[in-house]
């Protein structure tokens, strides 16, 4: 069974979704839920309080139970992410390499783009190799402020 909540944060309304015993998605608005899921703030409070207390700046990493569904590449990308400490960024060819496969850095932009559960697998904290800020599924404005929260200025 699919479970969902919205929750309010600094960015903007976010969408949790769970499979009733694991956190399997957050998406930024604009979203829409599936008619067939089932409201559960209560299921998905956990999550909803990690993510309240890491938007107040009391949260480094969060201790969640997830899970994704994608390719085994996508799914080393996003297991890779979870290992970028907090106020910390790399470049998406760093990503490549520490994967194992250095020259799959388009590859890696696509599975990054598509993390199924943004903030918590911090897809934010990848930048562009200059320094700069490219591509964020929310938008860069939000990959702006999420990365001001961690203390990491990043130029547009």
């Amino acid at each position: 069974m699919d479970l969902y909540t919205t929750v309010k944060s600094p960015i903007g309304d976010l969408l949790l979704t769970s499979d009733g015993e694991r956190l399997t998605g957050l998406k930024m608005s604009p979203f829409r839920p599936d008619p067939a899921w089932k409201r559960s703030p209560a299921a998905l409070g956990p999550a909803a309080a990690q993510l309240e207390a890491y938007f107040a700046g009391e949260l480094r990493a969060f201790d969640l139970e997830l899970t994704t569904v994608g390719s085994p590449f996508q799914r080393s990308v996003w297991h890779a992410l979870a290992d970028i400490p907090y106020g910390e960024t790399i470049s998406y060819g760093e990503l490549a390499r520490r994967i194992g496969n250095p020259r799959a850095v388009r590859a890696v932009g696509r599975a990054n783009g598509a993390n199924p559960i943004a903030i918590v697998l911090p897809c934010h904290r990848v930048i562009g190799s200059n320094g700069t800020l490219t591509g964020y599924g929310g938008g860069l404005d939000r990959k702006a402020k999420l990365l001001a929260l961690e203390g990491i200025a990043v130029p547009v």
